[in-house]
């Protein structure tokens, strides 16, 4: 009978040799590794799969490992993420953990200590998934929205929000008080960020705009050239 795996892996790293070494180290040592060579395959890898923790190079082609982490967290906002880097940088250590990443490692570094990092951040997960389960309702001010069953509760009563109305909201909400970037947002939404898709969006805010306009308190706002902030008040 085939043993099943301590967890499943997602590595993103563009040096081929560490890859496919830290891939059998992984395996040999108990899970489940997808290995991607470039940010791109990373996220496409992500979107099709269910990892419980992941592995991201820093300094990559295509998509470095910040920008595919923040996409990351846009789909997921709980999965635990370790950087990898080449270089120490101080910056790119505060930007890292800025991005809710869970731990950074600087090349070379022992397999070893890689493995026990890994094991105690899912100590660590495991340990608050029994605590509580991933967060599905919100509470924005007077609403309460269930992105579960697309239900958003308000001054009013209940509305049953569309598929693609939820999932824009539920995106907002996880980025609550800090900016959803439009061309994330389309991207793990419509699958393509484009004028059309765009101005697709655009209507869903609107209209999520006056399902949230009984709350004062609860704002859609519009950050030029970049995406959207909910805005929610303490």
């Amino acid at each position: 009978m085939k043993k099943k795996s301590k967890a499943n892996i997602l590595l993103v790293e563009d040096d081929k040799n560490l890859g496919f070494v830290l891939t059998d180290f992984l395996t040999m040592s108990g899970y489940s590794v997808q290995l991607a060579g470039d940010g791109e395959a990373g996220l496409e890898l992500f979107k099709n799969g269910k990892f419980d923790i992941c592995i991201l190079d820093i300094m990559m082609p295509l998509k470095d490992g910040f920008t595919l982490a923040e996409e990351i967290r846009v789909i997921n906002d709980v999965v635990p993420i370790v950087f990898l880097t080449a270089k120490y940088f101080k910056g790119h250590r505060i930007k890292g953990f800025k991005i809710r990443g869970d731990d950074y490692m600087t090349k070379p570094f022992s397999t070893e200590e890689l493995n026990l990092r890994i094991e105690a951040i899912l100590r660590r997960t495991r340990l608050s998934l029994l605590n509580g389960e991933k967060e599905t309702v919100y509470d924005l001010g007077k609403y309460k929205f269930d992105y579960s069953n697309q239900l958003l509760n308000g001054p009013k009563g209940e509305k049953r929000l569309t598929k693609k109305e939820a999932e824009v909201l539920r995106m907002l909400c996880i980025n609550k008080n800090k900016i959803l970037r439009r061309e994330i947002a389309l991207k793990m939404i419509w699958g393509e960020d484009d004028y059309f898709m765009g101005r697709s969006m655009d209507v869903y805010i609107t209209k999520l705009r006056k399902f949230l306009s009984d709350d004062p308190g609860v704002n859609i706002t519009n950050i030029h050239r970049t995406g959207f902030m909910l805005e929610v008040s303490e």
